[in-house]
C-alpha cells in the first residue's frame, strides 16, 4: 500500500515539474528574439528569395528524371517500332500487357 502511495507522490511531483519547465521554455522562445542579428521576418524572406532561386534553375528536369511512365487503357496503343527496336509508350494497365505485334493493350 505504501509503494502505491510513493507511486501516485512521485508521478504528482514529476507532473508538476515538468508542467514548470514546459512553462519555462514557452518563456524562452520568443517569435521576434535577434538570431544572428536577423528577425524571424528576415529569416523567412530570405528562405522564400533561395526557394524561389532554386525553382527558376530547376524546371522541368526533375519531372524528367522521375521515369514516371504513364497508364495506357484497354486497346491503347502502348509502344512504337523504330526499326528492329521497340519504343514504350506508356505501360498498361493491370490485367493487360502491350502485344509486341499489334503495339497496342491487351
Amino acid at each position: 500500500m505504501e509503494s502505491v502511495r510513493a507511486a501516485v507522490y512521485l508521478s504528482v511531483c514529476l507532473s508538476v515539474l515538468t508542467s514548470l519547465c514546459q512553462g519555462q521554455r514557452s518563456a524562452d522562445n520568443q517569435l521576434d528574439d535577434p538570431t544572428l542579428g536577423l528577425t524571424t521576418k528576415e529569416l523567412a524572406e530570405a528562405l522564400q528569395g533561395f526557394l524561389d532561386e532554386a525553382d527558376s534553375s530547376v524546371g522541368l528536369s526533375v519531372e524528367k528524371k522521375a521515369s514516371v511512365i504513364p497508364r495506357c487503357d484497354l486497346g491503347e496503343r502502348c509502344a512504337m517500332k523504330h526499326g528492329p527496336r521497340i519504343g514504350r509508350l506508356c505501360d498498361c494497365l493491370r490485367g493487360t500487357s502491350c502485344n509486341t505485334f499489334f503495339l497496342r493493350c491487351y
